[in-house]
């Protein structure tokens, strides 16, 4: 029973539930990203290029023989190409998502702390020292 106790409190903690939070959100968020470039980015690009669709890009090492039962070798680097854009799209989302906590976090730091209001001995000695002024 220890051992599953230790499962049990390892699996508990905040940091791999964070963990498994930021993973699915992730996914989401990749499945997100590959629709964005897949149907929002690309077919401009294409259009740009002259209708060329990178993801059926390749090139052909050894060409498929259905009748024989030999299959196509090709090395598809348009796919590769996608996954690429998906890559820096990401990238830049997550720059900019750390870029704006990072400007929060400077701002917080940034905002001065508000002046200790004086102790009762200080108020004091400062009326004592107003009233001796005075006298003088």
């Amino acid at each position: 029973m220890g051992f599953l106790k230790e499962f049990r409190e390892f699996a508990m903690r905040g940091s791999v539930v964070d963990l498994a939070v930021g993973v699915i959100i992730g996914g989401a968020f990749g499945k997100i990203v590959t629709s964005l470039v897949n149907d929002v980015i690309m077919p401009p690009i294409g259009f740009l290029t002259g209708g060329i669709d990178f993801s059926a890009m390749k090139y052909v090492i050894q060409p498929g023989d259905e009748a024989n039962g030999v299959a196509e070798t090709a090395i598809a680097y348009g796919n590769f190409i996608n996954v690429v854009i998906e890559f820096l799209i990401i990238a830049f989302c997550i720059f900019l998502v750390i870029k704006g906590i990072n400007s929060l976090k400077r701002k917080e730091e940034a905002a001065p702390a508000a002046p200790a209001a004086p102790s009762n001995e200080e108020v004091l000695l400062t009326e004592i020292r107003d009233l001796l002024r005075a006298k003088q």
